[in-house]
């Protein structure tokens, strides 16, 4: 015999003695074989002390029993450790919220919130008095989101025929509207509380912008530092810094969100391709949802994104095709579900986006004056210098640009610099990035290009560029600051930036690993952080918070329609959140063009009060009329203010700083 145990898989005699020693019973079983007699005995006579039950009382036992020693206590029992419980319900709700805060995208939003806050600073210093950039669109946007809320809580069927611009119709329509932060609108009431709703909002607008070109680059398959790098530099972009009174344009993360969803929901990545098992029907339609939302902010950059959308859903379902039957590819599988979730969120996006645009379409048959034309696309379209000048609101380049600015004619919408840190990162992407050598050129191409598009009628005369999206490409002859295609330009850079960085960081990875001290590692790891902080200074800002004017009492009580004089483009935007108290009609508005009855409101006002003058006015409908004295000095009013009313058949009081004439 071997030293091996045979066994009947072996083809040995199972009959054979073997050498092995046989295995030791457990512990816990019997190791004397009962004998025949012994099994035939009753249960419990004869029974072996061993085998006596010590849990029975005294008189149940048998003399042997009762007569036997207590075993003592096992010493080392008390070193044993304690069973584990069960977590109580605080407990395991605890585990719960942990884990939630703990996840990448909790971490995430709550640092954009965090440096939101820190970047816009001080605008939550005094949220119910100050307001970002200037006191003109601001008042205006907060008086928006005020009207949306409200209209829609009271009269829905109203939206578009707002209050101000009175005897107007379609008004709300005169600009963007902001419509998608309606539900904001409906929190709080007057004009303290829509100082405090857009402030609260612009700063959450940041936030969003940063954390949705997080998510667009991780999606897209960069590393952590690589999407914080990219998201600061987009959300905190040197030339958003002039944008800083236009909420409609600072509202832009939506698009870099939608974006990421979409290709979260399509299994999509830039690194790695398409990956079926990735598919989600639930981010997809969350993708679509998301990028109805953001056109509702404003065609501004909503009109651009829908074409750009349009154009990436048109070229993946082309090259679909032409791999699946050109190439004679492998079928990889896109889902019916899929398929029809896509149509579902397409549909639901071109929707919105018809049935925003009708009353634009109807604002534009109503007042031809309103059509933009190339000569105003020219006033508007910067040079190329003006993508290397930052706007005077940034700390670290606005005083040191005051000369190239001073160049420009028109610096608020000319001042394009996305950042010389954002610039320099893009460029050392095209060497040195985790993006394959054609991603590169395509996101150059794309960087490029829209660069051009930014510049208007000031690259070959737009005949080629701009002017061709100008004159044939519908809605699209609405804007007239083609700067605003900088978004797009600064969202590609961002990506090529985020490619040199994760490729930066990797490489830092592999040093760190050879090394044999752990602080040298950590010392290169800390070192990939620096473009991160270099992106954040340079996009530190210096913008004023001038403090709204406060409303005239007047408005708090009359039912209106009013008139605010002295009238002009931004004084009136001042009447039109004044009137967020009651929504009375008012004669007063600003907005992208003044209405040709508005502009004969403003001329035949210039001698009021006079007899003609309160004729026009009472034609109109106005019963009140308002004179702020603060406002008076360098106008005609200066001089008729305090002239007598006598015979004129009207009213006059003083309340407060202002002059009030009942008509």
């Amino acid at each position: 015999m071997t030293d091996k145990q045979a066994t009947p898989g072996d083809g040995a005699r199972v009959d054979e003695p073997s050498t092995t020693p046989a295995a030791p019973a457990p512990a816990d079983e019997d190791v004397t074989p009962a004998t025949t007699a012994e099994a035939d005995k009753p249960i419990g006579q004869d029974k072996p002390a061993a085998q006596q039950d010590p849990d029975k009382p005294a008189e149940q036992q048998e003399p042997a029993e009762r007569d036997k020693p207590a075993e003592p206590a096992d010493p080392f029992v008390a070193f044993a450790p304690d069973p584990g419980r069960p977590p109580s319900r605080i407990g395991r709700a605890t585990r719960a919220v942990g884990r939630v805060i703990g996840h990448e995208w909790s971490l995430a939003g709550l640092a954009a919130i965090a440096l939101a806050v820190a970047m816009t600073w001080p605008t939550l210093r005094y949220p119910l008095y100050t307001i970002p950039q200037d006191t003109w669109d601001p008042t205006l946007q907060a008086w928006q989101m005020a009207w949306s809320g409200h209209i829609l809580l009271t009269d829905p069927t109203q939206l578009w025929q707002s209050n101000t611009f009175y005897p107007e119709s379609w008004t709300f329509a005169f600009s963007d509207t902001l419509l998608g932060y309606a539900p904001a609108g409906m929190i709080g009431e007057g004009p303290t509380a829509a100082i405090l709703r857009y402030n609260l909002v612009f700063v959450l607008a940041h936030a969003i912008a940063a954390l949705g070109a997080y998510a667009l680059i991780r999606q897209l398959g960069a590393g952590r530092t690589a999407a914080a790098v990219g998201g600061a530099a987009y959300a905190y972009a040197p030339w958003l810094l002039s944008q800083a009174g236009h909420l409609h344009i600072v509202s832009n993360g939506g698009i870099p969100l939608a974006l990421a969803m979409l290709a979260r929901g399509h299994g999509w990545s830039l690194r790695y391709g398409y990956r079926p098992e990735r598919r989600s029907v639930g981010w997809a339609l969350a993708g679509w949802l998301v990028a109805a939302w953001q056109i509702s902010l404003g065609f501004g950059i909503g009109l651009p994104f829908i074409y750009i959308l349009a154009v990436g859903c048109l070229v993946s379902l082309v090259m679909y095709v032409v791999r699946r039957i050109w190439f004679w590819r492998p079928r990889k599988p896109f889902g019916a579900v899929l398929l029809l979730a896509d149509l579902a969120g397409g549909a639901l996006f071109a929707a919105v986006g018809v049935l925003l645009a009708i009353p634009y379409f109807r604002v534009a048959e109503l007042h031809p004056n309103a059509a933009r034309t190339l000569d105003d696309l020219a006033a508007y379209s910067p040079p190329l210098s003006g993508l290397f000048t930052a706007p005077q609101e940034s700390l670290l380049w606005g005083g040191r640009h005051a000369d190239a600015r001073a160049a420009l004619p028109w610096h608020p919408e000319m001042t394009l610099l996305p950042g010389f840190v954002l610039y320099a990162l893009a460029l050392a992407g095209l060497v040195f990035s985790i993006w394959t050598l054609r991603q590169r050129l395509l996101l150059l191409a794309g960087v490029l290009l829209t660069a051009i598009l930014s510049m208007g009628t000031n690259f070959l005369g737009g005949t080629y560029t701009y002017g061709l999206l100008f004159e044939y490409l519908p809605g699209w002859d609405g804007i007239r600051t083609p700067g605003r295609m900088m978004l797009w330009t600064t969202l590609l850079l961002a990506i090529l930036a985020a490619g040199a960085v994760a490729a930066l960081v990797r490489r830092v990875d592999d040093i760190a690993r050879l090394r044999v001290t752990e602080r040298p590692g950590a010392l290169l790891r800390l070192a990939t952080l620096l473009p991160l902080l270099l992106v954040l200074v340079e996009g530190l800002n210096v913008t004023p918070h001038p403090a709204v004017p406060e409303q005239p009492q007047i408005m708090r009580v009359d039912d209106g329609p009013i008139l605010v004089l002295p009238s002009g483009q931004n004084l009136d935007q001042h009447v039109m959140l004044w009137s967020a108290s009651r929504f009375q009609p008012v004669v007063n508005g600003g907005s992208g063009f003044t209405p040709q009855r508005l502009a004969e409101v403003r001329e035949v006002t210039q001698r009021f009060p006079d007899q003609a003058s309160i004729s026009y006015l009472r034609e109109l409908g106005v019963r009140t009329v308002v004179i702020r004295r603060d406002r008076v000095a360098g106008t005609p009013f200066q001089t008729t203010i305090d002239l007598p009313v006598d015979g004129l058949g009207i009213e006059r009081a003083d309340i407060g700083d202002t002059v009030v004439f009942r008509l």
